[in-house]
């Protein structure tokens, strides 16, 4: 249960109202998150996507770049997210039969987590996927975004 809210919801007071979690009395430690989502495409996409000849250019490449300024950026996009120091965000593509599976992990040493950041870099690099191939494939859907794993470490003094 979370403070201030009975029902533990941290974004909600006592009266239901929005609040920015409070964390000014919480130690930096380092953070770690993963998270995941899919891209179904049909196979004449994925082939194109493999073979490097997406008119608009090289799709996993941009929504690698994407994904990480996406994270960067997460707390400009969802209203009561802390802004944190990144130490590092990696995105990897997995291209299967009917799709792609796309795998972030963030890290980052503050007072409070980068799942958010995690999640924001799978969305975005799926996005910069579907719009980079809209005009061939009208029929992606992007599904299954998830958190994998987060992680906190106590810093050593």
């Amino acid at each position: 249960m979370t403070e201030g809210n009975p029902d533990g919801f941290s974004h909600l007071d006592a009266d239901g109202n929005a609040v920015m979690v409070d964390v000014s009395g919480k130690p930096k430690v380092r953070r770690t998150a993963e998270a995941e989502g899919f891209i179904k495409l049909a196979p004449a996409t994925l082939d194109l996507i493999a073979r490097h000849v997406v008119r608009k250019g090289d799709v996993l490449t941009v929504a690698k770049i994407a994904a990480i300024m996406g994270a960067k950026k997460t707390s400009e996009l969802i209203p009561l997210c802390h802004g944190i120091a990144i130490d590092h965000v990696d995105v990897e593509f997995d291209l299967r039969e009917n799709g792609i599976t796309i795998r972030s992990r963030a890290v980052c040493t503050d007072k409070t987590g980068i799942e958010m950041e995690a999640l924001t870099a799978v969305s975005i690099a799926a996005l910069t996927i579907y719009d980079m191939c809209k005009a061939v494939d009208r029929g992606m859907i992007i599904t299954d975004l998830r958190l994998l794993s987060k992680t906190k470490e106590n810093m050593k003094k």
